[in-house]
């Protein structure tokens, strides 16, 4: 089973890094510079960003469905991000270094499957979830703190 594991589109995030910090405030988000190589995980380009670089913490909701597992929550972006990573078969450093949720959805938004595993031990786990029956796309989380981090999707 092939796969593809999308970030953001950067388009979604593009006038957040002209506001001045008052804007952003008033927008529910945050700039921060990054202080280590890890911990500033960038939802579009899918890698961590660099010590020193500006990123935008905000509120995002990464899964509008019209169900109960309708949800969103805290995400980095890169402010320098402009291309939107689609890295396929086979997970970013981002994800393969960190400990993972991955969250099975069926068409409807409604989740049919859940997994907690380490990143370097997720492959299989995201190849037997897109060969389940009903499994329409999973979302990757951080599982230490919860924050949605990808999409990954059959590729057909």
């Amino acid at each position: 089973m092939k796969y593809v594991v999308s970030g953001l589109e950067p388009a979604f995030f593009v006038q957040l890094s002209c506001l001045g910090d008052d804007a952003l405030h008033a927008a529910s988000a945050t700039r921060v510079i990054a202080d280590a190589k890890s911990g500033f995980p960038c939802r579009v380009s899918l890698e961590d960003a660099e010590v020193g670089e500006a990123l935008i913490l905000l509120p995002f909701a990464h899964h509008v469905a019209d169900s109960p597992y309708s949800a969103s929550g805290p995400i980095f972006v890169r402010e320098r991000a402009v291309e939107r990573a689609r890295i396929f078969d086979k997970l970013p450093e981002q994800l393969r270094i960190r400990l993972l949720s991955i969250r099975a959805y069926d068409a409807n938004g409604d989740m049919v499957d859940a997994a907690v595993v380490e990143g370097a031990e997720a492959d299989p786990v995201v190849r037997q979830f897109l060969e389940t029956t009903g499994v329409a796309f999973l979302h990757v989380h951080f599982a230490r703190r919860g924050c949605y981090a990808a999409r990954i999707d059959r590729v057909v």
